[in-house]
């Protein structure tokens, strides 16, 4: 998919997005990783942050961009071609959470290598602090990983215990706030407390 925009003196940009880019939830985005053709189109998004679940180190000139544009990068090491030790993936996708539902952070773009199983996992585990159900959960999983789905990974989001979250969220209260009927965004405000609690308006 490829946008092109009139530029300046009548030069048109194209702006192509990440493959399996899509919109999460207002100020959240994920894709596959972004290459340099791609930079155009996320200067659009104005990102503040990127989570980055893959182990190896970041692209040098991807690095160069999030400099150039102040992003900061969140990487959680992930392994994509053996399955993580549970352990691991819970740390894991536990801190890429709190990355995700601080709007501080946003606008936030996760990615791995190609946007399936390892950012499917994190998306899977926020629509469950969502609330949504799980077969809606596992149907937007298998969207994104198409015939590439993994057992293991949809066994991991239904067994992921939200709970684990008030561990690391320590005193700030996470809720949903409504814009029109539609619309829901999440925010956070400072409280000294010792159990978050996450609700729904």
């Amino acid at each position: 998919m490829r946008f092109i925009v009139e530029g300046e003196e009548g030069n048109d940009v194209v702006l192509e997005p990440p493959p399996n880019f899509s919109l999460v939830e207002e100020g959240i985005y994920r894709s596959s990783l972004p290459q340099r053709c791609n930079f155009a189109f996320l200067e659009t998004l104005n990102l503040r942050s990127i989570i980055y679940l893959c182990p190896e180190p970041y692209p040098e000139e991807n690095l160069e961009f999030i400099r150039s544009h102040n992003i900061r990068l969140f990487q959680f090491g992930i392994e994509g071609k053996t399955e993580p030790s549970v352990a691991i993936l819970k740390d894991a996708i536990r801190g890429g959470l709190k990355i995700l539902i601080d709007v501080r952070n946003h606008p936030v773009l996760i990615h791995c290598n190609r946007g399936k199983h390892r950012t499917g996992s994190l998306v899977g585990c926020l629509r469950k602090l969502q609330n949504w159900c799980l077969s809606s959960v596992f149907e937007e999983y298998q969207h994104f990983a198409g015939l590439k789905s993994r057992t293991a990974d949809l066994r991991f989001i239904e067994t992921f215990d939200i709970i684990c979250l008030r561990q690391c969220l320590q005193s700030i209260i996470y809720q949903y706030q409504g814009y029109g009927s539609k619309k829901r965004r999440l925010l956070y405000r400072e409280e000294s407390v010792q159990k978050p609690q996450i609700t729904s308006i």
